[in-house]
């Protein structure tokens, strides 16, 4: 009885691992193998979904060498690379290391699934756990960080795992898999359990347990300017709510005369939760997601040993089960995020995934509740809900913004598009972000992200704030969690932004205007982040931008900058004179901003109204993002 929940522990020990190597390997693709859309988003799509092709082999592995030799070996892989890539190689070693860890991963679960019947209670814990690790850490993963407590951390999770596997492996020595009879016919709830593990985990690291989106969909609304954010302060209620939700659904039993509507209500809120998140509603979305995929998971947990079996079809069937949701996951996520780049919708990609885990979970037969999880469980949920609930603790919102007593003569005013925050060697280090960034009383920011799933899901935002201590607006312009930010030193007293007309590019775009209350005047700022079509010059969005900022300002003086994608002998960058604006850069031209290493194109800029003027304009070198950023001081009249 003592090995009881070792399955169970060796699962979601090996699911946190797994999941903190996906958030190493997802961006590692975009910004190492794809350079920034360097590479066509075809041939990085093939590159991505070919590991998890080749893992489709692992079933066969496990069957001719045996599930507990190919489980340990894969685990010491996938546990081997975690480590290394703590080390911060960066570059190729990174990509490299993180593909290793990956592949080792996949075939880990394939034999997993060989090994254990019931892995609903594994994977809930598992993705729960994440979740809340996440929440704590404020987004920033372990990985990323290093130092001390990095390393600390990192080595209990992946001693804990091995420690788990091992004695796991020990517990039961058995019949090995590949040699074991299968006299009786297996049940499918086993199998479909398994099929669902890689949509679950998709839905949930997108939408349903992934702290940056609580975080942004708190703070939605909040400011007092419809459809923009401030700094959050409500995410972590939610978010414990969220895991609670998930949880419970998964672990915990109705009665039996409740069983019948579980059944119909847990495939209802996983189908919702996606509607409503390609639908932009976040909190929503979330919450109902998180009980969805709780639910349908729980709905194929069917009767079985409840631990580790070794039939050898059966085995079989549930590491293909594995490989093939795995597979499932690649499949969703590239087609999700591709859209950005070849520019198509991709709201459906979710409802799809949703509506193939209603299909595997009501696949199955009639549910057998039972009335109470065991004590492991309930106090496991306890203890993860309460450490999400006070994951604030840990992390404090910049302060709000104190009104000058008197009107500032100057402003420092800095531009930046920092690529979600990693840089040319592939690594998530805001840090380096903020050291160019610090000292700037107004810092407008373009390419953030606030939770795609696909850089990791951190809120880079909120991270960057908080290393400057600046309160922020910010407007997403693809989707609710990726768009452009004013970070400043004085009040935002109003704000506004306005979606600009796609003309045939891929990815969105808008322009957010932020009033600052400078104590006794106010500053017009607009942060925009033009997305022109391959080849061409963004003049459409241009005259847009243009005309949305002097209608915005009113009169009042206005800043207005951003990654804009053109050059000053652009008919782009005539837009913005020919409204009346001048070169806040012009005196420090040329002043090269792209690519970082090897800066020879002038893309990045910032404007001033008439009776402003600017001086110490400069581009700090740094490999921070595939940028550089561009600051200036504005002096007032």
């Amino acid at each position: 009885m003592r090995h009881r929940h070792l399955p169970t522990l060796t699962l979601a020990l090996g699911v946190a691992v797994l999941l903190d190597v996906l958030r190493v390997w997802l961006p590692s693709v975009i910004t190492l193998f794809g350079r920034a859309a360097e590479t066509p988003a075809e041939l990085l799509g093939a590159f991505a979904l070919g590991w998890f092709v080749l893992a489709l082999a692992a079933p066969t592995l496990v069957r001719r060498l045996g599930a507990r030799p190919v489980g340990l070996a894969s685990a010491g892989v996938l546990a081997a690379a975690r480590l290394a890539l703590t080390a911060g190689p960066g570059g190729a070693p990174q990509l490299w290391l993180a593909c290793a860890g990956l592949l080792a991963g996949l075939v880990w679960l394939a034999a997993t699934a060989a090994l254990v019947d019931r892995p609903v209670p594994g994977l809930a814990l598992g993705l729960a756990g994440q979740a809340t690790g996440h929440a704590l850490l404020g987004t920033e993963d372990l990985v990323w960080r290093g130092g001390t407590s990095g390393w600390t951390l990192s080595g209990l999770l992946v001693l804990s795992f091995l420690a788990a596997t091992a004695l796991a492996a020990r517990a039961r020595p058995g019949t090995p898999a590949s040699t074991a009879p299968d006299a009786a016919p297996p049940s499918t709830g086993g199998r479909r359990a398994w099929l669902l593990c890689g949509p679950a985990l998709l839905l949930a690291n997108q939408i349903a347990l992934a702290p940056a989106v609580w975080a942004a969909a708190s703070g939605t609304g909040s400011s007092g300017f419809p459809g923009l954010s401030h700094a959050p302060g409500g995410a972590a209620p939610l978010g414990a709510f969220a895991v609670a939700l998930f949880l419970l659904a998964a672990l915990y039993r109705p009665p039996a005369r409740l069983a019948r509507l579980a059944r119909v209500l847990w495939p209802v809120a996983v189908f919702a939760g996606a509607v409503l998140f390609a639908a932009g509603r976040l909190v929503p979305a979330y919450l109902l997601t998180a009980a969805g995929i709780g639910g349908c998971l729980a709905l194929t947990d069917t009767a079985g040993t409840g631990g580790q079996v070794t039939g050898a079809r059966a085995a079989q069937r549930r590491g293909r089960a594995a490989a093939v949701g795995m597979v499932v996951f690649a499949v969703a996520t590239v087609v999700y995020y591709a859209a950005y780049d070849l520019g198509y919708p991709n709201g459906w990609v979710p409802i799809v995934t949703a509506v193939l885990v209603v299909l595997v979970a009501l696949a199955g037969p009639s549910w057998s509740p039972v009335a109470l999880p065991e004590p492991a469980r309930r106090w496991s949920t306890f203890a993860l809900v309460l450490l999400t609930a006070f994951g604030p603790l840990f992390h404090r919102p910049p302060p709000p913004a104190p009104r000058p007593a008197s009107p500032p003569t100057v402003i420092r005013v800095a531009a930046y598009n920092i690529r979600m925050g990693f840089g040319l060697d592939g690594r998530l280090d805001l840090d380096a972000v903020v050291r160019v960034l610090r000292g700037a009383d107004v810092v407008l920011l373009s390419e953030v992200d606030r939770g795609w799933w696909l850089n990791g899901g951190h809120d880079t935002l909120a991270l960057v704030a908080d290393r400057l201590r600046m309160p922020y607006v910010f407007a997403p312009a693809a989707d609710p969690l990726w768009g452009d930010a004013v970070l400043s030193r004085f009040p935002a007293r109003s704000a506004r932004s306005r979606a600009l007309a796609a003309h045939g590019a891929p990815t969105g775009a808008q322009a957010l205007g932020v009033t600052l209350d400078l104590g006794g005047r106010e500053l017009a700022v607009v942060a925009t982040h033009l997305q022109p079509p391959p080849g061409r010059d963004p003049v459409e969005q241009a005259r847009e931008v243009a005309a949305f900022a002097r209608g915005y300002a009113a009169g009042r003086p206005l800043v207005l900058g951003g990654d804009l994608n053109t050059e000053p002998d652009d008919p782009a960058f005539a837009e913005f004179t020919r409204a009346g604006l001048a070169d806040a850069l012009g005196a420090a031209r040329p002043l090269w901003t792209s690519p970082a290493d090897d800066p020879r194109t002038q893309i990045d800029h910032v404007f001033v109204s008439p009776g402003l003027s600017a001086g110490g304009a400069r581009a700090p070198r740094t490999e921070a993002s595939d940028h550089l950023p561009v600051r200036v001081t504005v002096a007032l009249p």
